[in-house]
């Protein structure tokens, strides 16, 4: 698909509100994983998901009594059809509770899964799910990417540990950036790469290496995915192992910002204690014992925060998040 094309169709999914990009179960356990120790006693909502359909929800289900947890609870914004790809027409609809095996068979079944309608439409926002929400101890959701910003200041807002898949251009919001920096929300374990999602087979996507099709159901790669969190796991903690050291001509400073340019994460210099620039896809390797978030260079912004785009000899370099070395 051609740029122009790719950005119509996710133009106008955002102003339908039609953001259906279903996330791959091999997905969702690559990421689990790495936090079964968190669930152990916990209600866990999905607050973007037809239960009926959703692989969150088969995953918590399924994982149910292996989790240990206390509720599973999973709503979705307009929707009481069984098919996976609603047209979000109805103006009710349903959530599931789940509270684990009753008949010992270790799966889920309908009896024991609670059917319950909602008066409004299952929007997030709506005060029928932020009173769901108010339940839960940890969201786990593949949220609308088009409300990402107001998805994750919900979460802050009501003070909820959270699991979120999200565009890692999400990196550069001003709102999550700051997030970020103040230690509050960090990526998760399984991030960038190409992610598949299931999407109706009425989208219209044109350039082939962003679709495939596997048994009549169409899929779509949504460019570099990642998680966002505010539960921790032992990758955050490991040091990024580093060689190179400092030189003027290797590292140059930009024109608008003190601070030196390094291309690669991998390239960040062991031996300099001043300001550096490093590519938005540092943030996989971050270790806040390591490392200082000093600002985002990522938008033409100039606050406290951000220090616009990085230049160098007037040229405008990719974006950049500027970070140091933590004081030994």
């Amino acid at each position: 698909m051609a740029r122009k094309s790719l950005n119509n169709n996710l133009a106008k999914a955002k102003k339908n509100k039609n953001d259906e990009f279903y996330t791959q179960l091999v997905d969702i356990e690559n990421e689990l994983k790495h936090y079964k120790n968190h669930f152990k006693d916990k209600t866990v909502y999905c607050n973007c998901d037809d239960p009926r359909v959703s692989n969150f929800f088969h995953y918590f289900s399924y994982n149910f009594e292996n989790l240990g947890l206390k509720k599973l609870i999973t709503t979705c914004y307009k929707n009481q059809n069984m098919e996976l790809f609603s047209k979000n027409n109805s103006e009710r609809a349903i959530y599931l509770e789940y509270n684990g095996d009753k008949n010992g068979d270790k799966v889920p079944n309908p009896t024991e899964i609670g059917i319950k309608l909602l008066k409004g439409d299952g929007d997030f926002r709506s005060p029928e799910s932020i009173e769901l929400l108010k339940q839960a101890d940890i969201v786990v959701t593949n949220p609308p990417f088009s409300l990402f910003r107001e998805y994750v200041a919900q979460l802050v807002e009501y003070n909820k540990k959270f699991l979120i898949i999200g565009d890692q251009n999400a990196i550069a919001y001003k709102e999550i950036f700051k997030l970020i920096k103040e230690n509050k929300i960090w990526l998760g374990v399984d991030n960038g790469g190409t992610k598949w999602f299931q999407v109706p087979n009425h989208y219209n996507i044109k350039t082939e290496s962003r679709k495939k099709t596997e048994n009549g159901i169409q899929y779509f790669s949504k460019g570099s995915i990642v998680w966002f969190t505010n539960l921790d796991h032992d990758k955050r903690h490991e040091n990024l192992i580093l060689y190179k050291t400092y030189n003027e001509a290797e590292y140059p400073k930009y024109d608008n910002y003190d601070a030196i340019n390094v291309d690669k994460t991998a390239d960040i210099p062991i031996d300099y204690q001043g300001a550096m620039g490093v590519p938005i896809t540092f943030l996989d390797k971050y270790n806040p014992e390591q490392f200082e978030i000093i600002k985002s260079m990522a938008s033409t912004t100039i606050d406290e925060s951000s220090a616009g785009y990085p230049f160098i000899n007037g040229v405008r370099k990719y974006a950049r998040i500027v970070i140091k070395h933590k004081e030994r």
